[in-house]
């Protein structure tokens, strides 16, 4: 970090230290959380620019505020990539992120007390899918789909059962811990036989469906919501894609109805992530996210971990660390001592409590954008099971010399995979 006049570190150099704090940690773990990836360097600048002194409530063309001339240009190559990249008729990139973005969906398309159908967030659904202490479960009279206790897979026969019984007006099909492919068709099936507006939450693999490794919600969804970071490899923002009906209604629910002037720095990172999107080598990114989770949950198996679904179809594993005789959040924090980055997560129909549940989360994004393949996916699996066996052991010296032998292995690999943004 240079030191100059007004640079960071010579204003306020204990935070300047802190982000020095962050960079060295992010170059030195192996960054294993589903919903974390690395920026690129031309991300990261375009985030960093004077486009956040700029403020422009309402959209190209239709602005509050003067001096619009290079925002709104910004803005409309931003939302002409995004529907380029998904194929879609509209889209709105001004979300801040994820949630807002899903509350700006119930603005357009429902009122409060009208039925509401998701997966339920024990399961793998999300908060703002009508879950019980988000507002949108105290706004919506909120119904939700479950996986199967054996399976733990979506039944889309109890999603139509569920859907024919209760008659939602909305149904989200997505979520935050859904290792297997989304059925699109079947959903939008559902959703016509019940009149109900059908939205895929994309959040965790919009990156894998531009990328051509997961199946496209396009052409089924009446609207898609997504993040832009996670699998897409952008900033911390968010879009939603529309079918034209929706389009209108979509625009005024997000502006003026929940938010106030866009972030024009985010958007310009989301611009430039998604130009990134639109490579081919962006594709063979996307596959190999998945071919380094397939590896990995294999080697995990292999191991006697148990996998939620009994493996995964894209980015995410879920583990459930029952048969290992450890819980998912001492099993985080060792791994996390050991240099190896996961969350703990509940696991479908878990017996704890969701601040000390019996599962860990994975996911391979991160790890890919480093560069890293199916052999290292191999050596993470091998680490893991070191940590978690000694931690079964009850022996705090044993689990010290694990975590020890681990984090001298990972510093090594990260001193050879170069973290994306960072390292040139």
């Amino acid at each position: 970090m240079t030191t100059t006049p007004n640079s960071l570190r010579a204003v306020d150099p204990e935070l300047a230290e802190l982000i020095n704090a962050e960079e060295t940690r992010q170059r030195d773990t192996l960054k294993l959380i589903a919903s974390e990836n690395y920026v690129s360097a031309a991300v990261l600048q375009a985030t960093g620019t004077v486009l956040t002194n700029k403020y422009s409530e309402g959209y190209a063309g239709r602005r509050y505020y003067e001096g619009q001339q290079v925002i709104d240009q910004i803005e409309t190559v931003a939302i002409d990539r995004a529907k380029a990249v998904f194929g879609t008729d509209h889209a709105n990139v001004q979300p801040y992120s994820g949630s807002p973005a899903n509350l700006a969906v119930y603005l357009a398309t429902v009122n409060p007390g009208d039925t509401v159908m998701g997966m339920a967030l024990p399961m793998g659904g999300h908060l703002t899918h009508g879950w019980s202490v988000s507002a949108t479960g105290k706004w919506f009279n909120a119904v939700h789909y479950e996986v199967g206790k054996e399976s733990g897979r979506v039944d889309m026969d109890q999603v139509r059962d569920l859907a024919r019984k209760e008659r939602p007006k909305l149904i989200f099909c997505g979520g935050t811990a859904i290792p297997r492919t989304i059925d699109f068709p079947a959903f939008a099936e559902i959703a016509r036989e019940v009149g109900a507006v059908l939205v895929a939450d994309i959040a965790h693999i919009a990156g894998l469906v531009a990328g051509g490794a997961h199946p496209s919600p396009v052409g089924h969804a009446d609207i898609i919501t997504t993040t832009t970071h996670k699998t897409l490899r952008g900033p911390r923002g968010a879009m939603i894609l529309a079918t034209e009906p929706y389009a209108k209604a979509i625009d005024k629910a997000v502006f003026p109805g929940l938010q106030g002037g866009p972030h024009n720095h985010t958007t310009a990172g989301i611009a430039v992530a998604l130009h990134e999107a639109a490579q081919p080598e962006f594709s063979r990114y996307a596959r190999q996210i998945v071919a380094n989770a397939v590896t990995l949950a294999e080697e995990l198996a292999g191991r006697g971990f148990e996998l939620v679904s009994g493996g995964t179809d894209n980015h995410l594993i879920l583990l459930d660390l029952t048969p290992k005789g450890v819980a998912g959040k001492p099993a985080a924090q060792a791994l996390d001592r050991a240099g190896l980055e996961t969350n703990y997560n509940t696991i479908p129909y878990d017996p704890r409590k969701p601040f000390d549940p019996s599962g860990l989360r994975l996911g391979t994004a991160a790890l890919t954008s480093r560069g890293m393949g199916e052999s290292e996916m191999r050596e993470v699996a091998r680490w893991m099971d070191e940590v978690v066996t000694a931690l079964a052991s009850g022996d705090e010296d044993t689990v010290e010399k694990a975590v020890s032998h681990v984090r001298g292995e990972v510093n090594e690999i990260t001193g050879r995979f170069p973290v994306p943004g960072l390292d040139r």
